[in-house]
């Protein structure tokens, strides 16, 4: 779901992804907020959008990324 910058996380800190490049390049940040919402954001547009979803449904597609069932096909 989207939801306006800032619902449910507040000023929880912001965890950029250890995967990220350096400065300029694609980088994913995640906050975890209260009770059970993980916000997504993209670090180079910090003000929005912020992507919000469930800490179970955020939990699944962690795992479905380890397991490389969301890997590209060739």
């Amino acid at each position: 779901m989207m939801a306006a910058p800032g619902r449910d996380i507040g000023d929880r800190p912001w965890v950029k992804s250890s995967y990220s490049g350096g400065a300029g390049s694609d980088c994913v940040e995640v906050a975890f907020g209260t009770g059970e919402t993980v916000g997504v954001r993209d670090s180079k547009v910090v003000p929005g959008p912020l992507l919000t979803v469930g800490g179970e449904a955020f939990a699944v597609f962690l795992n479905g990324v380890r397991r490389g069932e969301l890997d590209r096909m060739a």
